[in-house]
């Protein structure tokens, strides 16, 4: 019996960017950490063409998942794709998780050069666009970076809506209602999201430690095993074979998610616990073996690197940078649910919230302190502090300081989870996270 299809859950962030490519030349590749959802985007993307007049027969669909289509030859790809092609009418093409085929890029490229087609593209590591294949299109790409659910969609998927209603001294408070009208305080279903994460799955199987753990314990698998040790051999390289290294390099990183690291302090923790041998020219930890495990992670796209930024010298500087992961559920199921470093955690959902908002993210340096995040784009700049509460006068003033060090006028802001008065401060706002978290696009 074949897999019955389900109702499809909206990723209208993802999905409006797709849109807004539709009937370009370029070719849409959407990439992001397996199971974050992109299938389900193709999905969602061939359920608006024919929502909007495309006919059946005008989509085609290869998900290189299936054994049907993954001993395919780039060729063999290109003749499918080619007896199915309905002649006068333009044809959507989709590709799911096509870097598994040797030489794919070759048969995309014929595609859009012979035929009227609109090309769809998907894949869970980071290879699909490596220089090789940038070159071989030659800007004639688009990359929709997908993450795992934002706050807001964690609650729409589980059915929840966000309400507003007005406090006893008159001021606006949000409050969260289920399906059958029971309301909750959004502090509680922001714990279940920082307890469970955002991987989508998660909706189909309930808030149940022990499944969400066999969930995640399958994505992290099939990211270790599959996009890295597998495609290691695939591509005939030989760095990264070592099973239990790269395990334990993830788990110093997810351990240190937040912290200043580099690739020298992953050594020598690796080299205390008797992994990675010294490199006897320099004494030093063999800095390129560890290079190419940090790079396989990033790549695999269950670790994201930002850089440091000095503020007053306006350069990036090379060193300590930090890692934040790509999913909090993902570092509970490897580290287990801890009460320590909660601040990190928040700050490594604000730093993915950032990236979904568009904003390219960087760390700032002032002087000898430190601003959590300069978010930019093309139309504006915010430096961001993150703090588990601004209650306490002290932490207070330690969080406003380095945002008061900075002399220019772009806006400043500080998210606190706990934030009994937000308020502006010399110009600085202070804002409760979770409202942060729920504001729209």
């Amino acid at each position: 019996m074949l897999k019955k299809e389900v109702q499809l859950k909206k990723r209208d962030l993802y999905l409006k960017k797709l849109i807004a490519f539709k009937d370009t030349e370029l070719v849409k590749v959407i990439t992001g950490i397996r199971r974050s959802g992109k299938s389900s985007l193709m999905k969602l993307m061939v359920q608006y063409l024919q929502d909007n007049g495309v006919e059946p027969e005008q989509i085609i669909q290869m998900n290189f998942e299936s054994i049907e289509f993954q001993k395919m030859t780039a060729v063999e790809i290109y003749q499918y794709v080619k007896q199915r092609m309905t002649g006068a009418m333009r044809t959507y093409l989709f590709f799911d998780e096509i870097q598994r085929i040797p030489d794919w890029q070759d048969a995309i490229n014929s595609f859009r050069v012979d035929f009227d087609c609109d090309i769809y593209v998907t894949g869970s590591n980071a290879y699909l666009l490596s220089s090789e294949y940038a070159t071989y299109l030659a800007g004639r790409f688009v990359e929709i970076k997908m993450l795992p659910l934002s706050f807001k969609e964690f609650l729409d998927f589980h059915e929840y809506e966000v309400k507003e209603k007005k406090g006893p001294a008159g001021e606006l408070r949000k409050r969260i209602y289920d399906a059958e009208g029971e309301n909750y305080d959004t502090k509680e279903l922001f714990e279940s999201y920082m307890k469970f994460g955002g991987m989508p799955g998660i909706v189909d199987i309930g808030l149940d430690t022990d499944k969400v753990f066999a969930l995640l314990d399958g994505i992290y698998s099939s990211v270790v095993m599959r996009d890295i040790l597998e495609r290691e051999k695939r591509r005939g390289r030989r760095q990264i074979t070592d099973a239990e290294l790269l395990r334990k390099i993830i788990m110093f990183l997810a351990d240190n998610i937040g912290n200043n690291t580099s690739i020298t302090s992953i050594g020598n923790t690796l080299i205390d616990a008797q992994l990675i041998d010294i490199d006897r020219r320099n004494g030093r930890p063999a800095v390129q073996t560890i290079q190419a495990y940090v790079g396989a992670l990033l790549e695999s796209y269950i670790f994201y690197e930002i850089k440091r930024f000095d503020i007053k010298g306006k350069e990036y500087l090379r060193t300590l940078g930090k890692y934040y992961i790509v999913d909090i559920g993902l570092r509970n199921y490897l580290l287990g649910f801890r009460d320590i470093d909660t601040g990190h955690c928040i700050e490594n959902i604000v730093y993915f919230e950032l990236l979904r908002k568009g904003y390219d993210v960087a760390i700032g340096k002032i002087g000898d302190k430190e601003v959590d995040f300069i978010a930019a784009n093309a139309k504006e700049k915010i430096y961001f502090q993150v703090t588990e509460s601004m209650n306490d006068p002290l932490t207070r003033k330690r969080e406003l300081e380095p945002l008061q060090k900075i002399r220019d006028n772009y806006e400043k802001v500080v998210l606190a989870g706990e934030c009994d008065n937000p308020v502006t401060q010399d110009g600085i706002k202070i804002v409760k996270l979770t409202d942060f978290l729920l504001e729209g696009y």
